[in-house]
């Protein structure tokens, strides 16, 4: 079973990281998918996004849940029917789960370097203390880009810009965490967001302050 890392940032919290190495006949054969789920993985043409579509449900039964405990609200934001918190990501070989009492959101990414080329579309604060010349500039903005994209989750309003309304605070890599805030509507919300790199990929976790 590749759960591959187990995570409780808090009493309340938990987050499971699973790497996909079984083939999609071996995931497909071991979860039960409701009728809805089962429609929506057969018609993925990606064999990749249907296995990351699948872990996720062994990430579930990792929790003591199933497929049937998974439900979205009308933005796509998903919640557990015994009233927990929860949010999904998956990227590649890698997918992940945090469940929760509290709001969160989580995001997995592979550090690549063409996100340097659109670094401006989610980027504007942060570029007042990033330095492209520095060798670790790509794993920042990817360390940037998934907390942005948890905290989108986590907030789960329309409209809500990556580079207008989420600000992350200086960080060092080595720190492994660091203070996000998303600023819309005239009003500012705080969070306490952590990251950790593994085989090239980036995960990060917002929470509520």
């Amino acid at each position: 079973m590749p759960l591959y890392k187990t995570i409780e940032p808090n009493s309340q919290t938990t987050v499971k990281i699973w790497k996909i190495t079984e083939s999609y006949t071996d995931l497909y054969e071991s979860v039960y998918l409701k009728p809805s789920s089962l429609e929506r993985v057969l018609g993925m043409k990606s064999e990749l996004h249907q296995r990351g579509f699948l872990s996720v449900r062994k990430l579930l039964e990792a929790f003591g849940y199933t497929d049937k405990d998974l439900i979205y609200n009308e933005n796509g934001k998903p919640y557990l029917k015994d009233g927990k918190h929860i949010s999904i990501t998956h990227s590649f070989n890698f997918s992940a789960i945090i469940v929760s009492d509290a709001i969160i959101g989580i995001d997995i990414e592979k550090q690549r370097s063409k996100i340097n080329i659109i670094a401006h579309k989610f980027i504007d604060y942060e570029f007042d203390y990033l330095d492209e010349k520095n060798s670790d500039y790509t794993k920042k903005l990817t360390a940037i880009w998934c907390i942005k994209e948890s905290l989108y989750k986590l907030f789960a309003t329309p409209g809500l810009s990556f580079r207008k309304h989420c600000l992350v605070i200086p960080f060092c890599l080595k720190d492994n965490e660091t203070v996000a805030w998303i600023d819309y509507n005239h009003r500012k919300h705080k969070y306490d967001t952590h990251f950790l790199e593994f085989e090239g990929f980036t995960c990060a976790y917002a929470l509520e302050n």
